[in-house]
């Protein structure tokens, strides 16, 4: 049942009637993507090496096309991926490497409970990396028509890292969309932030020292400030115009200085007058997506920092728990 249901996915996307078939376009993709490589300055040589045993990936249609239609309210989402648990093993992650992350924090002054945090969501604490093969996976949905674009591009960075022997191919498992190593970086990604932070020659985002420095560059150079909050827990007055109300992370509408919001918070207290020329938003993350979610509850003031973490991962309750385990690292270490 299980391989009769996704021959059906496949079918309906390549109009095909079987694997083989799919396989057999998928081996004439490869052979033209080929002659595009070698225009991008990827060698004969490199291409054969990395690419030959590269396969079609039906789980990755899947994947991309199915995921699962299930969320959960804001609340199971952040305390699920902010357990106390979670806390005593950054905790020890932190002790374990403590000089090299005090090295990294003086230098690219992005805080330790930032990088703990990212990582122990990403993929808690480097214990759960991936275990797709990331260049079957990219070759898989650039072959792919739905976001083929963007694959390719990918595809063809992490071939010119190769190429240039920044990246070692053999390393190259990770998420089936192509993220690779303990903060799960794409392929340009890397090619911009990542950094050779132990000085060996090359990038291994699946060691501590590239992938910390590598994480605190990219954080650095797209704007995250150590002196800026990241969000409030906000009780919003009824009469609030729904338009200020952001419920997709695709683009935060509507911003506003915080003084301005001010009319519409009903705890204001909680938040220092020191922010008020700040431009801020404010989000209710439930209200899309769960069913009978109450419009104003919960409600949140987000500022530039948690706009730093959506690039990251556009996601408007990811951002959350990534600045909310970071808060309760900051009272733990």
């Amino acid at each position: 049942m299980k391989l009769i249901k996704l021959i059906l996915i496949l079918s309906l996307f390549f109009h095909s009637n079987t694997l083989a078939d799919i396989n057999i376009e998928f081996k004439k993709w490869k052979n033209n993507f080929k002659k595009i490589a070698l225009e991008n300055n990827i060698s004969e040589e490199t291409f054969d090496l990395v690419m030959s045993n590269t396969k079609f990936l039906p789980d990755v249609i899947k994947y991309d096309r199915y995921q699962p239609e299930f969320y959960e309210d804001t609340k199971t989402y952040i305390s699920k991926r902010t357990s106390d648990q979670k806390v005593k093993k950054g905790k020890k992650l932190y002790i374990d490497n403590l000089n090299l992350i005090t090295s990294v924090e003086n230098e690219f002054n992005i805080e330790k409970e930032l990088l703990l945090s990212l990582m122990g969501i990403e993929t808690n604490f480097g214990t759960y990396v991936g275990k797709m093969d990331i260049l079957s996976s990219l070759a898989t949905l650039s072959f792919d028509k739905r976001r083929s674009e963007f694959f390719t591009k990918e595809l063809l960075i992490l071939l010119n890292l190769i190429e240039k022997n920044q990246i070692d191919y053999k390393t190259l498992y990770g998420s089936w969309a192509g993220a690779f190593g303990y903060f799960q970086f794409m392929p340009s990604t890397m090619k911009n932030y990542a950094t050779d932070y132990d000085g060996n020659g090359s990038i291994n985002l699946k060691s501590n020292p590239d992938a910390y420095a590598s994480a605190s560059n990219y954080l650095k150079k797209i704007g995250w400030k150590s002196n800026e909050p990241c969000f409030y827990r906000i009780d919003l007055n009824n009469d609030i115009p729904k338009k200020y109300l952001n419920i997709s992370a695709k683009k935060l509408h509507d911003k506003k200085q915080l003084k301005f919001f001010r009319q519409y918070i009903q705890n204001n207290s909680i938040i220092s007058n020191n922010y008020d020329e700040l431009e801020v938003a404010i989000i209710t993350p439930d209200k899309d997506i769960i069913p009978d979610a109450e419009t104003l509850n919960p409600a949140y003031v987000v500022f530039n920092n948690y706009e730093i973490i959506l690039q990251w991962n556009r996601s408007l309750r990811f951002a959350l728990a990534v600045c909310t385990l970071k808060d309760k690292f900051k009272d733990e270490l």
